[in-house]
């Protein structure tokens, strides 16, 4: 698969241009975001990964061949990060969600091992209203069971139900498990 980092930006000037259908990806903070796209692109080390939440703090554009961005957004929810900081990642964020022409959907990763959090949820209400296509991805399935993780995915959608029409994909980046669907749903709203 032919993709590239593209650019890291922080604002609307420094967007590529919009001529290509996008994907963003939001996300509490350490929820497993960079390793997402790594699995999906099949590409170690492109987004990049760290053990310390709150190091995404620009948007990251990464071209797929000719016909796609994927978009990386920074996390949300990290208490550790300044409130000043947090506020202009916000800002940043909501001018992009609301302005961006080409954006197809957004990814909304959740850790399957918890329940959605106000910041997931108040994330999902604002594509809904923005009529925006949400793709519900539970990160870190290999550290539950099978029968632990149906438990957890079923219980999410319930938390969810009304807010997001969709089944949520049960992800794991260690055995690539959902990678296919993650694919099939992002080529559904990009077409």
């Amino acid at each position: 698969m032919d993709v590239q980092f593209l650019v890291s930006a922080f604002g609307e000037t420094q967007y590529p241009p919009s001529d290509r259908p996008e994907v963003a990806f939001a996300g509490r903070s350490n929820v497993g975001k960079s390793s997402l796209l790594n699995v999906i692109v099949n590409r170690k080390g492109l987004a990049k990964t760290s053990a310390t939440p709150g190091r995404t703090q620009s948007i990251n554009y990464f071209r797929v061949g000719s016909s796609l961005y994927l978009v990386d957004l920074p996390g949300y929810g990290f208490a550790r990060v300044p409130l000043k900081v947090k506020q202009s990642w916000q800002l940043m964020v909501e001018t992009y969600l609301k302005n961006r022409s080409n954006l197809k959907a957004v990814v909304v990763i959740m850790d399957i091992r918890r329940e959605p959090t106000a910041g997931d949820i108040d994330l999902l209400m604002w594509l809904k209203h923005y009529e925006i296509a949400a793709i519900q991805v539970l990160t870190k399935a290999d550290k539950l069971s099978r029968q632990q993780a149906a438990k957890q995915a079923t219980l999410i959608k319930g938390v969810l139900k009304g807010i997001c029409p969709t089944e949520p994909i049960v992800f794991s980046a260690k055995t690539r498990q959902g990678r296919d669907e993650v694919w099939e749903r992002i080529n559904a709203v990009c077409k």
